[in-house]
Protein backbone atom coordinates (compact mmCIF):
# COMPACT_ATOMS: atom_id res chain seq x y z
CA UNK A 1 0.00 0.00 0.00
CA UNK A 2 1.54 3.28 -0.61
CA UNK A 3 -0.17 6.93 1.05
CA UNK A 4 -3.67 7.88 0.22
CA UNK A 5 -3.49 11.53 -0.17
CA UNK A 6 -5.92 13.80 -1.59
CA UNK A 7 -3.49 15.50 -3.72
CA UNK A 8 -2.46 14.94 -7.37
CA UNK A 9 0.81 12.81 -7.74
CA UNK A 10 3.75 14.31 -8.34
CA UNK A 11 2.57 17.93 -7.00
CA UNK A 12 5.93 18.41 -5.42
CA UNK A 13 8.00 16.82 -8.00
CA UNK A 14 11.37 18.43 -7.70
CA UNK A 15 10.55 19.94 -4.88
CA UNK A 16 12.59 19.77 -1.61
CA UNK A 17 11.00 20.19 2.38
CA UNK A 18 12.65 19.94 5.58
CA UNK A 19 10.40 18.82 8.22
CA UNK A 20 11.22 19.27 12.31
CA UNK A 21 10.33 16.21 13.99
CA UNK A 22 9.77 14.02 11.74
CA UNK A 23 10.50 11.01 12.47
CA UNK A 24 7.17 10.61 14.71
CA UNK A 25 3.38 11.31 15.23
CA UNK A 26 2.14 14.42 12.57
CA UNK A 27 5.60 15.03 11.31
CA UNK A 28 6.06 11.37 9.94
CA UNK A 29 3.06 11.23 8.46
CA UNK A 30 3.51 14.55 6.98
CA UNK A 31 6.87 13.25 5.57
CA UNK A 32 5.34 10.34 4.57
CA UNK A 33 2.47 12.41 2.37
CA UNK A 34 4.76 14.79 0.85
CA UNK A 35 7.20 11.97 -0.57
CA UNK A 36 4.32 10.31 -1.71
CA UNK A 37 3.87 13.51 -3.63
CA UNK A 38 7.11 13.53 -5.65
CA UNK A 39 9.23 15.94 -2.28
CA UNK A 40 12.74 15.14 -1.32
CA UNK A 41 12.14 15.07 2.43
CA UNK A 42 14.85 16.40 4.74
CA UNK A 43 13.69 15.03 7.75
CA UNK A 44 15.13 16.57 11.26
CA UNK A 45 15.30 15.11 14.71
CA UNK A 46 17.54 14.59 17.99
CA UNK A 47 16.85 10.87 18.11
CA UNK A 48 18.60 9.21 14.99
CA UNK A 49 17.11 5.58 15.89
CA UNK A 50 13.69 7.85 14.91
CA UNK A 51 15.13 9.61 12.14
CA UNK A 52 16.43 6.08 10.58
CA UNK A 53 13.08 3.86 11.08
CA UNK A 54 10.94 6.35 9.46
CA UNK A 55 13.35 7.32 6.62
CA UNK A 56 13.37 3.38 5.79
CA UNK A 57 9.76 3.16 5.60
CA UNK A 58 9.94 6.02 2.98
CA UNK A 59 12.59 4.31 1.33
CA UNK A 60 10.69 1.16 0.98
CA UNK A 61 7.55 3.04 -0.66
CA UNK A 62 9.36 4.48 -3.07
CA UNK A 63 10.60 7.85 -1.62
CA UNK A 64 13.08 10.27 -1.72
CA UNK A 65 14.48 11.33 1.85
CA UNK A 66 17.79 12.41 3.65
CA UNK A 67 17.70 12.43 8.01
CA UNK A 68 19.87 15.16 9.83
CA UNK A 69 20.00 15.15 13.64
CA UNK A 70 19.44 18.31 14.74
CA UNK A 71 18.74 20.21 18.80
CA UNK A 72 16.58 23.04 16.93
CA UNK A 73 16.95 24.61 20.29
CA UNK A 74 20.83 25.03 19.40
CA UNK A 75 21.58 28.21 17.52
CA UNK A 76 24.86 26.58 15.89
CA UNK A 77 23.44 23.54 15.66
CA UNK A 78 20.19 24.72 13.01
CA UNK A 79 23.17 26.95 10.98
CA UNK A 80 25.01 24.13 9.80
CA UNK A 81 21.99 21.72 9.66
CA UNK A 82 20.38 24.10 7.51
CA UNK A 83 23.73 24.11 5.44
CA UNK A 84 24.12 20.55 5.22
CA UNK A 85 20.50 20.28 3.88
CA UNK A 86 20.97 23.11 1.48
CA UNK A 87 24.54 21.44 0.56
CA UNK A 88 23.20 18.09 0.10
CA UNK A 89 19.88 18.89 -2.28
CA UNK A 90 21.02 22.30 -3.43
CA UNK A 91 17.36 24.24 -2.06
CA UNK A 92 14.81 24.55 0.33
CA UNK A 93 11.54 24.95 -0.97
CA UNK A 94 9.64 24.03 2.11
CA UNK A 95 9.80 23.95 5.92
CA UNK A 96 7.19 22.31 8.02
CA UNK A 97 8.15 23.85 11.67
CA UNK A 98 6.55 20.40 13.42
CA UNK A 99 9.42 19.66 16.66
CA UNK A 100 7.64 20.44 19.93
CA UNK A 101 6.64 18.93 23.36
CA UNK A 102 5.25 20.20 26.40
CA UNK A 103 4.71 18.27 29.55
CA UNK A 104 1.43 18.37 32.25
CA UNK A 105 1.93 21.26 35.15
CA UNK A 106 -0.01 23.77 36.83
CA UNK A 107 1.62 27.25 36.51
CA UNK A 108 2.65 27.52 40.05
CA UNK A 109 4.94 24.64 40.05
CA UNK A 110 6.59 25.06 36.72
CA UNK A 111 10.16 26.00 37.16
CA UNK A 112 12.04 28.58 35.32
CA UNK A 113 14.52 26.10 33.63
CA UNK A 114 11.26 23.99 32.27
CA UNK A 115 9.42 27.24 31.51
CA UNK A 116 12.91 27.74 29.03
CA UNK A 117 12.64 24.36 28.12
CA UNK A 118 9.57 24.19 26.59
CA UNK A 119 9.82 28.24 25.08
CA UNK A 120 13.30 27.23 23.67
CA UNK A 121 11.36 23.89 21.87
CA UNK A 122 8.42 25.17 20.75
CA UNK A 123 9.04 28.85 19.87
CA UNK A 124 13.17 29.69 19.58
CA UNK A 125 13.93 26.21 17.50
CA UNK A 126 10.84 27.24 15.30
CA UNK A 127 12.07 31.22 14.92
CA UNK A 128 16.00 29.56 13.97
CA UNK A 129 14.64 26.96 11.65
CA UNK A 130 12.40 29.42 9.67
CA UNK A 131 15.00 31.81 9.68
CA UNK A 132 17.95 29.35 8.47
CA UNK A 133 16.11 28.11 5.75
CA UNK A 134 14.92 32.12 4.80
CA UNK A 135 18.58 32.91 5.07
CA UNK A 136 20.48 30.08 3.21
CA UNK A 137 17.72 29.42 0.75
CA UNK A 138 14.42 30.45 0.38
CA UNK A 139 15.20 34.31 -0.13
CA UNK A 140 16.72 33.45 -3.15
CA UNK A 141 14.28 31.30 -4.60
CA UNK A 142 10.90 31.54 -2.78
CA UNK A 143 9.14 28.81 -0.71
CA UNK A 144 6.37 28.17 1.85
CA UNK A 145 6.72 27.87 5.36
CA UNK A 146 3.84 26.14 7.88
CA UNK A 147 4.42 26.09 11.71
CA UNK A 148 2.20 23.92 13.92
CA UNK A 149 1.42 25.40 16.89
CA UNK A 150 -1.49 24.11 19.24
CA UNK A 151 -5.48 24.74 19.91
CA UNK A 152 -4.66 27.18 22.30
CA UNK A 153 -7.30 29.55 21.58
CA UNK A 154 -8.88 31.01 25.15
CA UNK A 155 -6.09 29.22 27.42
CA UNK A 156 -3.96 26.01 27.69
CA UNK A 157 -4.66 24.94 31.40
CA UNK A 158 -2.17 22.51 33.26
CA UNK A 159 0.36 23.09 29.68
CA UNK A 160 0.66 27.37 30.08
CA UNK A 161 4.42 27.23 28.90
CA UNK A 162 3.38 25.73 25.51
CA UNK A 163 -0.05 27.41 25.46
CA UNK A 164 2.30 31.21 25.97
CA UNK A 165 5.42 29.17 23.29
CA UNK A 166 2.49 28.51 20.63
CA UNK A 167 0.57 31.88 20.84
CA UNK A 168 3.83 33.76 20.09
CA UNK A 169 4.48 31.58 17.50
CA UNK A 170 1.16 32.29 15.74
CA UNK A 171 2.44 36.33 16.17
CA UNK A 172 5.70 35.28 14.61
CA UNK A 173 4.33 33.93 11.16
CA UNK A 174 2.00 36.33 11.08
CA UNK A 175 5.42 38.83 11.18
CA UNK A 176 7.12 36.62 8.95
CA UNK A 177 4.56 36.24 6.45
CA UNK A 178 4.79 40.07 6.42
CA UNK A 179 8.49 40.50 6.63
CA UNK A 180 9.52 37.38 3.77
CA UNK A 181 6.35 38.48 1.10
CA UNK A 182 8.67 40.76 -1.02
CA UNK A 183 10.81 37.48 -1.18
CA UNK A 184 8.28 35.11 -2.43
CA UNK A 185 7.66 33.46 0.68
CA UNK A 186 4.92 32.64 2.36
CA UNK A 187 4.12 31.88 6.64
CA UNK A 188 1.59 29.96 8.00
CA UNK A 189 0.69 28.03 10.64
CA UNK A 190 -1.57 24.99 11.40
CA UNK A 191 -3.32 24.39 14.60
CA UNK A 192 -4.25 21.05 15.16
CA UNK A 193 -6.60 20.42 17.71
CA UNK A 194 -7.26 16.48 19.11
CA UNK A 195 -5.39 14.28 17.29
CA UNK A 196 -4.66 10.86 17.84
CA UNK A 197 -1.11 10.62 17.16
CA UNK A 198 1.61 8.57 18.36
CA UNK A 199 2.50 10.89 20.45
CA UNK A 200 -0.03 10.52 23.02
CA UNK A 201 2.32 7.63 23.94
CA UNK A 202 4.56 9.39 26.41
CA UNK A 203 1.59 10.59 28.01
CA UNK A 204 2.14 9.05 31.72
CA UNK A 205 -1.06 6.33 31.97
CA UNK A 206 -2.62 8.10 34.79
CA UNK A 207 -3.77 9.89 32.15
CA UNK A 208 -5.36 7.39 30.11
CA UNK A 209 -8.79 8.09 31.39
CA UNK A 210 -9.08 11.79 30.60
CA UNK A 211 -7.82 11.30 27.07
CA UNK A 212 -10.51 8.71 26.58
CA UNK A 213 -13.16 11.16 27.42
CA UNK A 214 -11.72 14.10 25.31
CA UNK A 215 -13.72 12.67 22.47
CA UNK A 216 -16.86 14.17 23.99
CA UNK A 217 -15.93 17.63 24.05
CA UNK A 218 -15.48 17.88 20.51
CA UNK A 219 -18.65 18.89 18.18
CA UNK A 220 -17.74 16.41 15.99
CA UNK A 221 -17.60 13.94 18.25
CA UNK A 222 -13.96 11.90 17.80
CA UNK A 223 -10.10 12.50 17.61
CA UNK A 224 -8.96 13.97 14.24
CA UNK A 225 -6.28 11.72 12.63
CA UNK A 226 -2.82 12.22 11.80
CA UNK A 227 -3.77 12.13 8.00
CA UNK A 228 -6.49 14.92 8.37
CA UNK A 229 -3.77 16.95 9.88
CA UNK A 230 -1.20 16.49 7.33
CA UNK A 231 -3.21 17.17 4.45
CA UNK A 232 -3.65 20.84 5.86
CA UNK A 233 -0.09 21.66 5.85
CA UNK A 234 0.14 19.67 2.20
CA UNK A 235 -2.67 22.55 1.23
CA UNK A 236 -0.62 25.22 2.77
CA UNK A 237 2.44 24.51 1.07
CA UNK A 238 0.72 23.48 -2.50
CA UNK A 239 0.95 26.03 -5.12
CA UNK A 240 -3.17 26.31 -4.45
CA UNK A 241 -2.42 28.15 -1.49
CA UNK A 242 -0.40 30.65 -3.51
CA UNK A 243 -2.71 33.72 -2.14
CA UNK A 244 -2.43 32.26 1.43
CA UNK A 245 0.27 33.95 4.20
CA UNK A 246 -0.14 35.23 7.82
CA UNK A 247 -3.11 32.71 8.37
CA UNK A 248 -3.44 29.99 11.08
CA UNK A 249 -5.54 26.91 9.76
CA UNK A 250 -7.43 25.01 12.81
CA UNK A 251 -7.84 21.48 12.42
CA UNK A 252 -10.19 20.76 15.62
CA UNK A 253 -13.24 20.02 15.09
CA UNK A 254 -14.66 23.57 16.16
CA UNK A 255 -14.15 22.02 19.45
CA UNK A 256 -13.00 25.92 20.74
CA UNK A 257 -16.08 27.05 19.40
CA UNK A 258 -17.70 25.10 22.86
CA UNK A 259 -19.35 27.75 24.88
CA UNK A 260 -21.37 27.70 28.21
CA UNK A 261 -25.08 27.72 28.13
CA UNK A 262 -25.11 26.07 24.37
CA UNK A 263 -26.19 22.32 24.60
CA UNK A 264 -23.67 20.44 23.24
CA UNK A 265 -24.36 18.03 20.60
CA UNK A 266 -22.02 16.24 19.56
CA UNK A 267 -22.25 13.95 16.97
CA UNK A 268 -22.84 10.22 17.32
CA UNK A 269 -20.99 7.21 15.24
CA UNK A 270 -23.72 7.52 12.86
CA UNK A 271 -22.80 10.69 12.21
CA UNK A 272 -19.31 10.46 12.17
CA UNK A 273 -19.77 7.84 9.20
CA UNK A 274 -21.34 10.13 7.00
CA UNK A 275 -19.37 11.82 4.02
CA UNK A 276 -18.97 15.27 5.32
CA UNK A 277 -17.28 14.38 8.45
CA UNK A 278 -16.19 11.07 9.03
CA UNK A 279 -12.18 10.47 9.39
CA UNK A 280 -10.08 10.66 6.83
CA UNK A 281 -7.00 8.33 6.83
CA UNK A 282 -4.77 8.52 4.18
CA UNK A 283 -1.57 7.27 6.16
CA UNK A 284 -1.03 3.62 5.22
CA UNK A 285 1.51 3.07 8.17
CA UNK A 286 -0.59 4.61 10.80
CA UNK A 287 -1.57 3.07 14.00
CA UNK A 288 -3.93 3.69 16.93
CA UNK A 289 -2.08 5.50 19.80
CA UNK A 290 -2.01 2.95 22.69
CA UNK A 291 -4.45 4.57 25.16
CA UNK A 292 -7.29 4.42 22.20
CA UNK A 293 -6.18 0.72 22.08
CA UNK A 294 -8.66 -2.22 23.56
Amino acid sequence: MLYGSVFAPGLFAGKVVVITGGGSGIGRCTAHELAALGATVALIGRKPEKLEKAATEITEDGGKVSQHVCDIRNEDAVKACVAAIVAQHGRIDGLVNNAGGQYMTPLEAISAKGWEAVINTNLTGGFLMARECFSQSMSKHGGAIVNIVADMWGSMPGMGHSGAARAGMVSFTETAATEWAGRGVRVNAVAPGYIASSGMDHYPPEMGPMLREMAKTVPLGRFGTEAETSAGIVFLLSPAAAFISGTTLRIDGARPQVRMGWPMRVADEKAQARDAIKPFNGFHRASTPKVFQS
